[in-house]
């Protein structure tokens, strides 16, 4: 049987000896002080961020009455569903919301859904041609796509209104464009004029600028066609920047709201925010019910967001720092 070896006792001036406290060091609490400062800046940044929205959900679970009562109240006395209930038609007083609004939803997502896609194709497309083929005129005419970058969108609104007015054979035009409405009114004017932007061009051919050309090289001699290089190695290694492009074009898509404003007539093609528009009337404005659908209308971004934010991040930072 294993006797166990006795433990050695410490002298007793070592074993009387009080352990010593490790003292932070000079770098920890420097640490600490840039921690304690930057959350002394953010926290009211955040809360003058967030004050809006958390306004605006406080108010679309009150009655109309109030919602403007001074001083304002953050957290609704008797909270209620009602306006929830009104927008989505639900009501015994509107029996009008119910259909238009389910077809607003669904025009929005269409519209966004379909921008986002053609957006992520046609500028990785031009953003692959910019960053890795060598053609005549390449700086030149990525230098002026970038200057179409410092042009307001007002300035080029009515040209833009003009084109889809007058687009040959749709719309009732002849082919010269002439006789009928073209894409107004129609889902072609709200998606077509937003499938290609300078911004996203930029921005996916910066990252695509860190991609190795030995990578693509080796491809070309094993007999890859540029398309499939392109499909099958630039794709997936922009797998991080396609996401925050994608995310941003499908936000900015949504809540558009100028654009269909100009060009659609038809109820049949509203999107949320234009339908919100007709809760919005000059002598009496439902408040609380643009309240409630302004809440639900940005419920689909606020969950994207959320879902994809480690995308976002990821993809903005190494664009820029390996652009």
């Amino acid at each position: 049987m294993a006797v166990a070896a006795p433990r050695e006792k410490l002298p007793p001036s070592v074993a009387a000896r009080p352990e010593r406290r490790r003292r932070p060091s000079r770098g920890r609490i420097a640490k600490r002080a840039r921690n304690v400062a930057l959350y002394a800046v953010l926290v009211p940044f955040s809360i003058v961020f967030i004050a809006p929205f958390a306004w605006l959900v406080s108010s679309s679970l009150k009655p109309l009455g109030d919602i403007f009562v001074w001083p304002p109240q953050w957290i609704p006395e008797n909270p209620t569903l009602a306006n929830y209930e009104l927008f989505l038609g639900l009501g015994k007083d509107d029996a009008r919301s119910a259909e238009f609004v389910g077809r607003w939803f669904l025009n929005s997502a269409f519209v966004a859904l379909s921008i986002t896609a053609l957006q992520l194709f046609f500028n990785s497309l031009a953003a692959y041609a910019f960053a890795k083929r060598e053609f005549p005129g390449r700086t030149p005419i990525f230098i002026l796509f970038l200057a179409t970058m410092m042009i307001p969108g007002q300035v080029t609104l009515i040209p833009t209104y003009l084109v889809i007015r007058h687009m040959p054979l749709f719309g009732g035009n002849d082919i010269w464009g002439q006789g009928g409405h073209g894409w107004l009114d129609s889902y072609y004017g709200l998606i077509l004029p937003g499938a290609v932007s300078a911004f996203g061009i930029f921005f996916l051919r910066q990252y695509m600028l860190s991609i190795p050309n030995e990578l693509l090289d080796a491809a070309r001699i094993d007999g890859a066609s540029e398309f499939r290089i392109y499909w099958k190695i630039i794709l997936p290694l922009t797998r991080p920047a396609l996401a925050a492009t994608g995310i941003f074009t499908f936000m900015y898509a949504w809540e558009d709201f100028f654009w269909p404003l100009i060009i659609i007539t038809s109820p049949d093609l509203y999107t949320v925010p234009l339908g919100l528009t007709l809760y919005v009337v000059r002598n009496r404005t439902a408040w609380d019910i643009v309240m409630a659908g302004s809440v639900l209308a940005t419920l689909p971004m606020i969950l994207m967001f959320v879902i994809f934010q480690r995308h976002i991040i990821r993809g903005i930072t190494l664009g820029g720092l390996k652009g």
